[in-house]
């Protein structure tokens, strides 16, 4: 049954958004303006309008954690009609379903694998030793980057048109090409291809493109100003016929162009689809008036946007606070003393974060905070499936799914230890190389040739004979693969090898495998868990006991703490100068939507700070104020003590005697603050 109160708790401009049901929409979504509730709202007014059945609906996000939560959402609303919802997705996720069902016209079997960064790098290392290119003057990654990047521009190797003045790329397009056939080879697929291939079969199969577009009655798409030219192309081309695309974004909140996003599909959006129709949700929920205000005064200094007022229902609030310090250590001692003595008495520390610019920031309040037993956790560490067990025991079950998956054959041949060596596995990768085979096959011919040396020969074989074992387990005995990954950790001697090294690490790469025994109970079938695992993005962390929360602004995108701090707000560090080079007026725009998302993620209290001194990269650096601070409102700002002239004398900060300071105006602190951003 559908719970028909949807729409009783939307403002006018949220209801608008939702009844709105013809032709392309955008949504332009404040921070704490209520998108994700307007989305599942919209998703249950077309079913309950009979607009389209559920699995006619398209809805994409970026992360599997908002696609969770929107289904979690929709399942409220539409109870067990939510089950209908088939599309409803990530962009990889949903593209990935999409090149299964057609992975032969882009060469690959439907049980393709989907490689990660390590397996990407490894590929491309044995690439570049093949291909005689040093990786210490073309570090792979820098190459995969690049690679990465014409994927998003939608390029194969055969379309890659060179930048005459990138004097690497020239380098980099034969190692695109190799890649890109290697990974064909391997029945394989990296995350940029799951979207590319997707896009060129809808391109050149006008009959799969017919079927998915005339299917797609409605499309939804959230974080809309993320996208990047691929995204936005595959959008287009399916939603060709019904032409109901909505997307919701925030072009304030674009902080993703390093990783490929183009704010233009979001500002050029009305121009790419005609009549389109434009909301704007400005009814803030999550933040005082204070820190709204002093967001939206800094945010109005970007000149490329679309532009919105936002306004609050909440209180005034407290005033947004301005901190300046003598150096990094006191900025972080600072920290830890309001937090102790105000903070703590009034707030979880789980609803208290530490937002930086660089992760290299924490550095200073984690050893202020070990030192004075506070306790906090850092998002943004390794991720659950990226921990070396992890990966060991997932490239078992991949490779026992699928016998062509050399880059798993590689990572656990000799793990456990079987006296497999790297001249052994270089001779089966050259015996591969001249037959025409992936490397167990290459394997099982030179076991039969008696072509492996005798130490070595009795550990492939008895790695060979039990991959067949577990792939009898799977197949024939029906063995479910939570069973059958028990049963490969003790017959391949992984379980012993960790139980014999009695170490806390070892102990808690235990832990670890215990828990991913339990993962894998949720997924019905060993592929669904594969597919999971593949396109994990969500960050695992041990979220047990009160902890303050650490990480960088672009990590703390989309959510919400009831007091924020955000030290650093120096030139050069914020905004970054890097950025700055790079990209000029376009990258300093993009820090100050980052300035903006970091002081809109605060509920309550917002606390800006800066030193006039830091420790980087082994040296002392005579920092100034950031450009934002001048930007930011003072009827919205309290300063703290070394802005007011009881707590400062020039002797203090070294203040230039030729600086005149007319009398009763400002103090020397701020004088100095003032002088330092001019």
């Amino acid at each position: 049954m559908i719970n028909k109160d949807y729409l009783e708790n939307l403002n006018e401009p949220q209801k608008e958004a939702v009844l709105h049901l013809d032709g392309p929409l955008l949504i332009v979504a404040g921070a704490g303006s209520g998108k994700t509730k307007v989305l599942t709202s919209r998703i249950a007014n077309i079913i309950k309008e009979k607009k389209a059945f559920p699995n006619q609906i398209l809805a994409v996000t970026f992360t599997n954690k908002a696609a969770k939560e929107m289904q979690n959402r929709v399942s409220n609303i539409l109870g067990s009609a939510a089950t209908g919802l088939s599309w409803l997705g990530t962009f990889h996720s949903i593209c990935a379903k999409l090149l299964r069902k057609h992975a032969s016209a882009a060469n690959l079997n439907s049980n393709f694998t989907i490689i990660d960064t390590d397996d990407q790098i490894r590929l491309i290392k044995n690439i570049c030793k093949a291909e005689n290119v040093d990786i210490k003057q073309l570090s792979p990654r820098f190459i995969l980057a690049i690679i990465d990047r014409w994927k998003n521009k939608g390029y194969y190797p055969s379309e890659v048109i060179i930048n005459k003045k990138d004097i690497y790329e020239k380098t980099i397009l034969p190692l695109y090409k190799v890649y890109q056939q290697k990974l064909t080879d391997l029945n394989s697929c990296d995350f940029g291809d799951l979207i590319l291939h997707t896009v060129k079969i809808l391109e050149n199969y006008s009959d799969i493109r017919e079927i998915y577009s005339n299917n797609f009655k409605y499309i939804l798409v959230d974080e809309y100003q993320d996208t990047n030219f691929i995204q936005s192309r595959w959008l287009n081309l399916l939603s060709e016929k019904n032409k109901n695309i909505c997307c919701v974004g925030d072009d304030d909140q674009s902080i993703y162009s390093w990783r490929g996003a183009e704010i233009k599909n979001f500002l050029e959006f009305d121009q790419v689809y005609e009549n389109t129709k434009v909301i704007r949700l400005e009814q803030n929920y999550r933040s005082s008036q204070n820190i709204l205000s002093v967001a939206s005064n800094l945010i109005a200094n970007n000149q490329n946007r679309v532009g919105k007022t936002l306004t609050t229902t909440m209180e005034e609030g407290d005033l947004v606070q301005l901190n300046c310090f003598k150096n990094g250590k006191d900025e972080a001692i600072g920290v830890s003393d309001e937090i102790e003595k105000k903070i703590k008495k009034k707030f979880s520390y789980n609803n208290v974060a530490i937002l930086v610019r660089a992760i290299f920031q924490t550095r200073e309040f984690e050893e202020r905070f070990l030192k004075i037993g506070m306790p906090y956790r850092i998002l943004g560490g390794t991720k659950f499936y990226e921990r070396a067990e992890i990966k060991d025991c997932v490239a078992y079950l991949r490779l026992i799914h699928q016998e062509k998956d050399d880059l798993a054959f590689e990572r656990i041949v000799n793990n456990p230890k079987r006296a497999i060596g790297d001249s052994t596995l270089k001779n089966i990768h050259e015996f591969a190389k001249e037959n025409n085979l992936n490397l167990e096959r290459a394997a099982v011919k030179m076991l039969e040739q008696n072509l492996i040396k005798p130490k070595a020969k009795i550990g492939l074989g008895f790695f060979i004979n039990s991959l067949n074992k577990w792939r009898n387990d799977l197949e024939i005995k029906k063995s479910n693969h939570v069973k059958l990954l028990q049963i490969v950790l003790d017959e391949s001697g992984y379980s012993s090898m960790l139980k014999n090294k009695k170490d806390l690490d070892n102990e808690n790469r235990l832990e670890n495998i215990k828990e991913l025994l339990s993962a894998m109970k949720e997924f019905d079938n060993l592929e669904s868990f594969l597919e999971h695992v593949s396109l994990a993005t969500s960050v695992d962390q041990e979220w047990d006991g009160e902890k303050v929360n650490m990480m960088t602004m672009h990590a703390a995108k989309g959510l919400e703490f009831d007091v924020v701090f955000l030290p650093g707000w120096e030139e050069g560090l914020f905004p970054h100068q890097k950025s700055i080079e790079e990209k000029g007026q376009k990258g300093l725009e993009e820090e100050r939507r980052l300035a903006y998302v970091g002081i809109t993620r605060a509920k309550q209290k917002a606390i800006i700070s800066f030193s006039m001194n830091r420790f980087y990269q082994g040296d002392w650096i005579d920092s100034m104020a950031s450009r934002f601070i001048e930007e930011l409102p003072e009827k919205n700002l309290e300063k703290n003590s070394f802005f007011n002239d009881e707590a400062n004398t020039e002797e203090d900060f070294e203040f230039n005697q030729d600086f005149e300071v007319e009398e009763g105006t400002r103090s020397p602190g701020w004088i100095r603050y003032q002088k330092r951003i001019k």
